[in-house]
């Protein structure tokens, strides 16, 4: 019998937090893994398998690039999650945001489509595109309505409708996942949960004050282990239907300040929280609390890792770096 052969898989956005553990699934289940990656970004994420994936120099504003890339390597599968992915930048750099995640979107679909190659295609979308959520909308379900409250949100919402408008006008096969929050080893200190365990690190190592700067601690969050997420884009590719959209989430909550609390539950040094003004936000997404009965339905997938063991691992991860 023939051996049939090796699936591959081109992930944009390979360097960074996501797609760095994506990489990883992947190669677990013997996918051939290629990147893209824009020739200055850093690779810190990836440099522990840097030599069992293949990195390609391209730039999502550049369509040729894009194309060429996609042209060569004909993947079975693409994973879209390059991006200006942090809510906070967007509002310093808002044009910016939205032209690297819309205009750099449609290159990806416009390659795919001259590529004329039939697969897949993930679109990493995001829960901020709910915005204003009311309480009476709880959990949150695919049809609630869309109220983006940053240039960030934005930036999704058209993406994620460009995923849907590809695949009525062209059958490209865009599967959009609408992904809750997702943390753990790796994750960007510009978020609240890393940040608040790099602090901590600095802290315990006496490179900081014992001081924790915080912003809004009220906001309530559904997290997701970057690693149950991960399989659930893996899964998203193989089982999911093209333009639909589906959220991952987990289906609770978990406040901010309890977040926080549970960080420094970790360590045995005492810690003063202090707030900064300059991490709070013109306006914040109060709760998210997402509904992915769709999406389980579909895949059969659930998250497995609890939230305090991605919290020890973030916090861990943060000890051996800073």
């Amino acid at each position: 019998m023939k051996k049939s052969a090796k699936k591959v898989a081109l992930i944009t956005g390979i360097t960074g937090f996501a797609g760095s553990h994506l990489a990883e699934l992947l190669l677990s289940e013997g996918v051939e893994v290629h990147g893209v990656q824009r020739w200055r970004s850093k690779s810190d994420n990836i440099d522990h398998i840097k030599n069992k994936v293949k990195l390609h120099e391209a730039d999502l504003l550049d369509a040729h690039s894009l194309y060429t890339v996609v042209d060569e390597i004909k993947p079975n599968y693409i994973f879209h999650l390059a991006a200006q992915s942090y809510v906070q930048s967007s509002w310093q750099s808002p044009a910016n945001t939205l032209e690297v995640n819309i205009t750099g979107t449609v290159h990806l679909f416009e390659a795919v489509r001259k590529s004329q190659l039939d697969i897949p295609i993930q679109i990493a979308c995001s829960s901020e595109e709910y915005g204003r959520v009311f309480a009476n909308e709880l959990p949150i379900r695919e049809t609630n309505p869309l109220r983006p409250l940053s240039p960030y949100a934005v930036s999704k919402l058209a993406m994620d409708y460009l995923g849907y408008q590809y695949w009525e006008s062209y059958k490209l096969r865009v599967i959009r996942t609408r992904g809750f929050n997702h943390t753990g080893p790796r994750r960007g200190n510009v978020f609240a949960e890393s940040t608040f365990a790099k602090q901590i690190a600095e802290i315990e190592k006496g490179k900081a004050e014992p001081i924790v700067y915080v912003g809004n601690l009220e906001a309530k969050r559904d997290y997701t282990d970057v690693r149950d997420m991960v399989k659930a884009y893996y899964l998203s590719v193989q089982k999911c239907d093209p333009g639909e959209v589906y959220n991952i989430a987990s289906g609770k909550t978990i406040k901010i300040r309890d977040v926080l609390d549970l960080l420094l539950s970790m360590s045995k040094k005492k810690i003063r929280v202090m707030q900064d003004k300059s991490r709070m936000r013109p306006s914040d997404v109060e709760v998210l609390k997402g509904d992915a009965s769709k999406f389980m339905k579909k895949t059969g997938w659930k998250p497995q890792i609890p939230f305090e063991k991605t919290m020890e691992d973030l916090l861990n991860y943060w000890r051996a770096r800073v």
